[in-house]
């Protein structure tokens, strides 16, 4: 069973690449978690700077262990530091990283990347600022459409809430209640419709697989 699963998550991932390719970005797929770390440490230039997105898929490859331990300029924004001022520091010079590496919340069947942030240290420069944007996403985030892909983000949002320990209702409720709190995690939402303004910018590599919330 476990086979023909496997084959049904290739099949969508096959599909969505050829889409994603169409849209102008650069789309590729792997079979599992391990490919897609070995895919994405391949690309990465020697040297160059780096920067992270939260991930727990690029958590679950121990990405920032592999970042650590390079030969790359890392923006750390795993350290130990008070949020304010130095990890916001860390966030701003994020947006001058040759290469930013992150997950998505969603990726619609037209091709469209959907995500909602914190802070806007993810989403600010999956759009502008590094020169290369790497994306890292299991089959799991493939919806139908952008309303689909707006339900999915509130439903995992109080898993991620949870994950960082935010003090907010969905991580008491489990469910998202559109709060108006100091801790809210859904601040700010973006829709990457393309790649066609700075073609070849924005990587994406699609694992055949479930990886990440």
């Amino acid at each position: 069973m476990e086979t023909i699963k496997q084959w049904k998550n290739i099949c969508k991932a096959k599909t969505i690449v050829a889409v994603l390719n169409k849209k102008h970005f650069q789309a590729s797929y792997v079979l599992n978690l391990a490919e897609a770390k070995e895919k994405l440490v391949s690309m990465i230039d020697d040297g160059a700077s780096v920067a992270l997105g939260g991930s727990t898929t690029l958590s679950d490859m121990g990405i920032v262990d592999v970042l650590r331990n390079g030969n790359y300029a890392f923006f750390d924004r795993y350290q130990n530091l008070p949020f304010d001022p130095d990890i916001v520091e860390i966030h701003r010079k994020s947006l001058t990283a040759d290469f930013l590496l992150t997950g998505t919340n969603a990726i619609t069947k037209q091709g469209e990347l959907v995500n909602t942030d914190c802070t806007g240290n993810r989403v600010a420069p999956m759009i502008f600022g590094p020169k290369n944007v790497i994306i890292v996403a299991g089959v799991n985030k493939i919806v139908e459409n952008l309303e689909d892909a707006f339900k999915r983000i509130r439903e995992i949002a109080p898993m991620n809430s949870k994950r960082i320990k935010h003090e907010t209702p969905c991580v008491e409720t489990g469910y998202c209640v559109d709060c108006d709190c100091k801790k809210r995690i859904c601040n700010f939402t973006t829709i990457i419709h393309n790649g066609i303004k700075f073609e070849g910018r924005i990587k994406i590599i699609i694992i055949a697989d479930e990886a990440g919330y």
